[in-house]
């Protein structure tokens, strides 16, 4: 094609995790030009270093893209899905459709970044007009630097630096009409979404992530308006206790872009301004959204995050190979520590955990069971709806004390005492340990230390109903303890 050839095209808009319509820069620009409009995604497992997908991840994703579908539908537009390559299908379909402008939301992880910088590099040289936009956060990793020029490794500096720069702005609207303009013949073809092969057919496990949440921006609009209505109010003082509903749940949302960070400021800081919500609570749900930022900043900087220490010196500690049975125990939730099993058999039948709990079912794989941190990562990589690249790996490194920011390896979490203060009395464990749903406020935290007559009042038989803990915490903590030791010895 040459250069003159793109005047006039349609404008192309690659969606990849920005699966809606307000708010979207990218989407708002290729409006703007005026031209027809291609909107396109590309499903790519193929390029070098992308991480596939997890299967909670891989279920989200095909219900994302059919909400997207719909709505883009609904208003003139169509979206068309490839499969493949991106660096190769994007600038394909560009060329075929002689495109004026391709538009799309910038990526933060390495191999994106290089698949994106190759597609801009190709497209540029063609004479179109190629741009890509901030639509995932709210401050660009680049943008942030230390007074010495480096980029930040402790939260706290990082995020009073964020909220002393000049606010994010207003989220934008989602536009009212599309003009669809036709698939270019020589492109690549378009394949169904169903083609795919997202959703888990033999067996089905995905009935209690239907029954839990709502995919698209819809569903993530009405999550946003229900939290502002009633969760936020109570947000600072009930966000550890997963016995309540006082989390946002948007988590999946933003992870496949269903909803900006942008709209989730701006709307928590209005009902604030409003005095819809108290500002403590605000202010903390708000640090949640930093926390996010703070990943992202992580990673981008350190594209191997998910992949090795931060701190280079846990390169030499002593994790343990947990054998098989371990490993399905804590996967399972039944290492015997109630307010563990109840997290990991949430995260099986929903896709996600609370917060709270992920720390806890965490410090127990990795200081209990002395197990390499990445076991756990990639467990949740593929168990969570909400797995993002960033947050999912500088948490697990949080918790193992290798990361930034760190809580120190010598944290390590008590979960009995956890379940105790976070959920005394015990609902979220009857919930999803349902075995020990009759035994006292008490003992539903320690079931083996309950008297012979408590337990058979419950109808509980240990280990025939509920197992004995795998580990006792106690000796479990002073191994831990004693490795850091030695790591602490070895590096000093």
């Amino acid at each position: 094609m040459a250069k003159s050839d793109a005047q006039g095209g349609p404008a192309l808009v690659w969606f990849r995790d920005d699966l809606r319509l307000s708010d979207q820069p990218a989407l708002a620009a290729a409006v703007a030009s005026g031209a027809p409009i291609l909107c396109l995604y590309v499903f790519d497992e193929e390029s070098p270093g992308l991480r596939p997908l997890g299967g909670a991840s891989r279920w989200w994703l095909h219900h994302s893209l059919e909400a997207l579908s719909a709505s883009l539908e609904a208003i003139g537009g169509r979206l068309d899905i490839l499969r493949g390559k991106a660096g190769e299908l994007v600038p394909a379909a560009a060329r075929a459709a002689g495109a004026s402008g391709v538009f799309w939301t910038r990526r933060y992880e390495a191999p994106t970044i290089e698949v994106d910088s190759g597609v801009k590099a190709e497209l540029s040289a063609l004479g179109m007009r190629v741009e890509s936009f901030n639509g995932q956060l709210l401050f660009e990793p680049w943008t942030l630097r230390t007074k010495t020029g480096d980029f930040y490794k402790v939260f706290t500096p990082f995020w009073k630096t964020c909220l002393a720069l000049p606010d994010p702005g207003a989220p934008t609207p989602a536009p009212r009409k599309l003009k669809a303009a036709p698939w270019p013949a020589g492109a690549p073809r378009p394949i169904s979404l169903d083609a795919l092969g997202l959703l888990p057919r033999k067996p089905d496990w995905a009935g209690g992530l239907r029954a839990a949440w709502t995919p698209g921006e819809a569903g993530a609009k009405a999550r946003l308006a229900d939290f502002l209505d009633v969760g936020i109010a109570s947000y600072a003082s009930h966000r550890d206790r997963p016995d309540i509903p006082a989390t946002s749940r948007l988590s999946p949302h933003l992870r496949f872009g269903e909803i900006s960070p942008r709209q989730a400021f701006a709307a928590a800081r209005h009902a604030c301004d409003a005095g819809q919500a108290p500002a403590r609570d605000v202010e903390k749900f708000v640090a949640e959204l930093g926390w996010r930022e703070f990943s992202y900043h992580l990673l981008f900087h350190n594209p191997e995050l998910a992949r090795k220490n931060f701190q280079a010196r846990f390169d030499a500690f002593s994790w343990r190979a947990l054998g098989e049975a371990e490993l399905s125990a804590w996967r399972k939730g039944r290492t015997g520590y109630p307010i563990v099993d109840a997290g990991m058999r949430e995260l099986w039948l929903t896709g996600t955990m609370h917060n709270r709990v992920r720390m806890i079912a965490a410090s127990f794989l990795i200081k209990d069971l002395m197990a390499d941190w990445r076991v756990g990562e990639e467990w949740f990589w593929d168990t969570l709806c909400d797995a993002d690249p960033a947050s999912n790996a500088a948490s697990w490194q949080w918790v193992a004390g290798s990361g930034a920011d760190a809580a120190p390896y010598f944290r390590v979490f008590n979960p009995i005492l956890q379940g105790m203060k976070f959920d005394p009395e015990g609902a979220y464990v009857r919930t999803y340990v349902p075995e020990l749903a009759a035994l006292p406020d008490e003992w539903i935290h320690k079931p083996w230390e309950a008297p012979p007559l408590v337990l058979k009042a419950a109808g509980v038989s240990l280990p025939r109903d509920y197992p004995l803990p795998m580990v006792d915490h106690g000796k479990a903590r002073d191994r831990a303890l004693a490795a850091f030791a030695e790591l602490k010895a070895a590096t000093a």
